[in-house]
């Protein structure tokens, strides 16, 4: 249930060296709270130094306890560094919020109802569901989690072309068509023990990724305890293209929902969460599972 919260403190996480205007963009909020809030709190803007230091800065924010708010300026991938931070602080008042900048907003697109400088003065905060996926980490190690979506295969792939080549829709495309057409398929075990390919595997926890592609016709609103699972079974090329063009003009329709999913590597595998690209070893059982009302965000 939304309940009206006012902050302690307001942390704002930005990229001063963002390609796009996130330094603008985090000075713009913080000179507009101070005029537009009736109260107040503490409003820090917090530059990162390097890639990961946004976990650092959200975990240190919200650690310090109290109503605390943390909000990054910043695309997909620097919101998950930001949401993995105050989950590791285990601060039940902490709250989350992200203003879109950089390339990649699918979480701020599908969830954002207002602008955010409004949501915060207006005080409703709700709870969603993460993602929490398990790759083998050692005990003791904190989860990792997703607000959006978690991918294998195809997606990765080309996401660790496009960070390598210049940025440009024209480019993008080309990228694009040149990784697509030099994939190939991947194999799991999955938890029935048997060994299946794959051209993709999407883990969703909205109904969107990538600015136009539709996955399923799940609500929008993640807060259900289930997540969708999207299957790309290996097929020819053309049949792949099809499958994505659908995505993009009428989208995928119903999908499986599901509380968790397991399957275990046989190879070293690429993965992408929230936009951000990491990998996971052989041999490793990966467990995929819905963390149910776990963060509490404004917007």
């Amino acid at each position: 249930m939304d309940s009206a919260r006012t902050f302690e403190s307001i942390v704002i996480i930005f990229n001063p060296n963002s390609t796009g205007d996130a330094p603008e963009l985090a000075q713009q909020l913080h000179d507009d709270l101070k005029g537009l809030l009736t109260y107040q709190p503490r409003i820090t803007l917090q530059p990162t130094e390097h890639a990961g230091h946004a976990v650092d800065l959200a975990r240190e924010a919200a650690a310090e306890g109290g109503d605390v708010l943390v909000v990054s300026v910043s695309g997909d991938g620097g919101y998950n560094e930001v949401v993995n931070g105050v989950m590791q602080a285990d601060n039940p008042q902490a709250v989350c919020a992200v203003l879109a900048a950089g390339n990649a907003n699918d979480h701020s697109r599908i969830i954002g109802t207002k602008p955010l400088e409004q949501a915060i003065a207006d005080g409703r905060v709700h709870n969603i569901d993460l993602l929490r996926i398990h790759t083998g980490q050692k005990e003791g190690d904190p989860h990792e989690y997703a607000h959006s979506y978690i991918g294998f295969g195809l997606t990765p792939v080309v996401a660790t072309e496009l960070e390598k080549g210049s940025k440009g829709a024209l480019k993008e495309m080309v990228t694009v068509i040149k990784t697509f057409s030099e994939f190939k398929p991947f194999a799991i075990r999955q938890s029935d023990g048997k060994r299946r390919k794959f051209d993709s595997l999407v883990f969703a926890n909205i109904n969107e990724m990538a600015k136009y592609a539709t996955l399923s016709e799940a609500d929008t609103i993640p807060s259900d305890g289930k997540f969708e699972v999207i299957v790309f079974p290996h097929m020819p090329k053309w049949r792949v293209l099809l499958t994505a063009l659908r995505a993009t003009t009428q989208g995928l329709g119903d999908q499986p929902s599901v509380e968790s999913y397991e399957f275990t590597t046989l190879k070293p595998l690429p993965y992408q969460i929230d936009g951000e690209v990491k990998s996971v070893e052989a041999d490793v059982k990966v467990r995929v599972e819905s963390a149910p009302s776990a963060l509490a965000i404004l917007g």
